[in-house]
């Protein structure tokens, strides 16, 4: 099922993450694994992943290690719940967090993408349909590296991000520097040359000085900077978790 799941859009994923998630709620219940998003545990979490990754879906809300991570930065670095008003653009939205985000943000949190009909806008990133300064937060995860001209898509998150605003673009970091080869269209080829059907690039170390160019400031914080190393086990907190880029103007 988690390989099947893995293969399909996200807003076919749904109904059937739910039917999944009640029938192994009873064989992983037990309290060794904490999610912070939905903030339920389990005996342990789910593997997942096109390589599987043992210990690493929660089985109640289905959030991955980078959505536990994130979640608990969100929450502790940020100002993003402290209940006064900003105008929020969340690209890609994940399940994990869309309703969560929806009901702590408000009317003012907007979805984008640019196939998924269940977003409230269709975007595409490179050639964003907004004024300058549009928004106090900006978040995407996951998608720049699916993107061909991901350092458009950079200055347009730039653009439209308010001066006192902040930004959280995570990408996958799995190479030494960032490769990229426009020459490389096929999807069997960008599998084995990218690591995944629909990427278009892997993206190394370097990747903060694309946001630099862009025109963000950008610090960088891991899990070794957030907890301790019994408590990152106990969220499944693991170099999977990635880094989170946080891009300020």
């Amino acid at each position: 099922m988690t390989t099947a799941l893995a293969a399909l859009p996200e807003w076919v994923k749904s109904p059937l993450r739910r039917i999944r998630n009640t029938a192994c709620a009873a064989f992983f219940y037990g309290t060794g694994r904490f999610c912070p998003v939905c903030g339920k545990s389990s005996r342990r979490f789910r593997r997942y992943g096109r390589v599987l990754r043992e210990d690493a879906q929660c089985v109640r809300c289905d959030a991955l290690e980078r959505h536990r991570f994130l979640w608990l930065f969100l929450s502790q670095k940020t100002d993003l719940f402290d209940g006064k008003s900003k105008t929020v653009l969340h690209v890609a939205p994940e399940p994990c967090f869309e309703a969560r985000f929806k009901d702590r943000l408000g009317a003012r949190y907007l979805t984008a993408d640019l196939f998924n009909p269940r977003a409230m806008v269709k975007m595409d990133i490179t050639d964003i349909h907004y004024p300058d300064e549009s928004f106090d937060v900006v978040y995407c995860s996951h998608v720049l590296e699916h993107v061909l001209d991901d350092r458009q898509a950079m200055r347009e998150f730039a653009r439209v991000l308010k001066t006192d605003g902040w930004a959280i673009l995570l990408v996958p970091i799995t190479s030494d520097t960032t490769f990229e080869d426009s020459s490389v269209v096929e999807p069997q080829d960008r599998l084995r040359v990218f690591g995944q059907e629909d990427h278009v690039r892997k993206y190394g170390p370097d990747y903060v000085d694309r946001l630099r160019d862009a025109g963000f400031r950008v610090a960088t914080t891991n899990v070794e900077d957030m907890v301790q190393t019994e408590e990152a086990k106990s969220m499944g907190l693991t170099s999977a978790s990635g880094e989170i880029f946080v891009c300020t103007k």
